[in-house]
């Protein structure tokens, strides 16, 4: 959390868009027509993924990764016109929610404006070929932050969006830009007199330190919270693989949230997730319903923003191509999961805003319990995140938020349910 970060972004739900394969239509005009039902599940902020035009040399698959800009000034004309997108964010801001663009500065496709135009500001080999820290990103290269006229340029594109209407940006690999540039620009767009939202991708620390060992930058989660408002968890779901995959128990994944408490700038605010365009579907990777239920509220019930990934809420298991024109299918989903996690959201902004205290823990083999202490009262969250049976150990008395039964632990005892619990504790 910057030193001027919104507080209202502590709870924040973020809502994720890819306008090429959102609709069958993929258009601007399309996303528009969805919106009343994205502001009904308690979404804040709309995040589009990049709506530029895509370049064309070492393109992947038929359409191309919209990650592989060729010009940031520029609108895909498949998806519309500045109209369109100026009519999308009006109707959004008449809601009450927030559009925020991503914004891709650490690198461009391989046929970009700025390559043409200004080779210098890429990273070079000594015969003055483009390349490239990823090897496996190759429908694209890597600017050069050495030179600070890029950086004068790279302000200008997000001057020029936030004038047509844009309130915040999602940066992409942020961790791999200096950091310096990151403070420069929130200072600079100050100066627009908005409030502009800065939501940083974090990368995982196993990534960091490989770019690190090879001599690039990677900055760590904790070090960009000086720029962003809101750092992705990719921490968290580093050990969260690990845990998924066997390789350590629930108790060890959940010490990265005492890690986060002591490490981070007091006030930090992580973007908790479950899915998001470059992970796997939750719903395939928990198929049981009532598993996906417990993980759904585990994520929601984090401190933190919360993302919820197109198709989501409709509990959609296939994830769609990124360089491919591949529509979600709506119509394979489960509709009756929206109301779930609609009151989930509800849940999180009533209750967590203005609490003090937040732990994470585990009192028993694949049980997850999150406390949180509030001013007049305390919230408990059990989530059964492996289906156990049996009993935990925990003295507990009051209403079930998402059930609204009463639980009360026997002789310092309670007995497990299949479905997860938030309990509110009066005090």
């Amino acid at each position: 959390m910057a030193i001027d970060t919104p507080l209202w972004l502590r709870n924040a739900v973020i809502y994720e868009i890819f306008p090429r394969n959102h609709t069958e239509d993929g258009t601007f005009r399309s996303i528009v027509s969805d919106l009343t039902r994205i502001k009904n599940l308690g979404v804040d902020i709309i995040w589009l993924m990049p709506f530029h035009e895509i370049g064309e040399v070492g393109r992947k698959g038929t359409l191309g990764s919209p990650y592989a800009i060729r010009d940031y000034f520029s609108i895909d004309e498949s998806l519309g016109t500045l109209k369109d997108l100026r009519m999308l964010i009006d109707r959004a801001h008449k809601l009450g929610m927030k559009v925020i663009m991503d914004i891709v500065f650490h690198h461009t496709s391989n046929d970009s404006v700025l390559w043409n135009e200004h080779p210098e500001w890429f990273m070079l080999d000594d015969d003055g070929r483009p390349i490239r820290k990823v090897e496996d990103w190759s429908d694209i290269i890597d600017l050069d932050f050495r030179n600070k006229e890029l950086w004068e340029y790279l302000i200008d594109v997000l001057e020029y969006w936030v004038k047509q209407g844009i309130d915040g940006f999602r940066c992409d690999i942020a961790s791999m830009i200096p950091l310096d540039f990151w403070i420069y620009a929130r200072n600079r767009l100050k100066k627009l007199n908005r409030e502009i939202i800065w939501l940083g991708e974090a990368i995982e620390p196993n990534f960091v330190k490989w770019l690190r060992k090879r001599g690039y930058i990677a900055h760590s989660a904790p070090e960009l919270h000086s720029a962003f408002d809101i750092t992705y968890d990719y921490d968290g779901r580093e050990l969260l693989k690990e845990y998924l995959n066997g390789k350590i128990g629930l108790s060890e994944y959940l010490r990265i949230f005492y890690i986060q408490e002591t490490f981070y700038p007091e006030h930090y605010i992580k973007l908790r997730f479950l899915e998001n365009h470059d992970v796997p579907r939750a719903a395939y990777l928990f198929p049981c319903i009532h598993m996906l239920q417990n993980w759904t509220v585990f994520s929601i019930m984090l401190k933190g923003a919360y993302l919820v990934y197109a198709g989501q809420e409709y509990r959609i298991s296939k994830q769609t191509s990124l360089f491919d024109k591949d529509p979600i299918d709506w119509s394979s989903g489960d509709k009756d999961f929206q109301p779930f996690l609609t009151k989930l959201i509800k849940i999180k902004k009533k209750y967590l805003l203005n609490c003090y205290d937040f732990e994470v823990y585990s009192p028993a083999n694949g049980i997850a319990i999150i406390r949180w202490s509030c001013k007049d009262y305390d919230i408990i969250v059990i989530a059964n995140l492996e289906q156990k049976a049996g009993k935990i150990k925990i003295e507990i008395k009051g209403v079930d938020l998402i059930s609204g039964d009463i639980v009360k632990s026997k002789k310092g005892k309670l007995e497990l349910s299949h479905r997860p619990r938030i309990v509110l504790i009066k005090r």
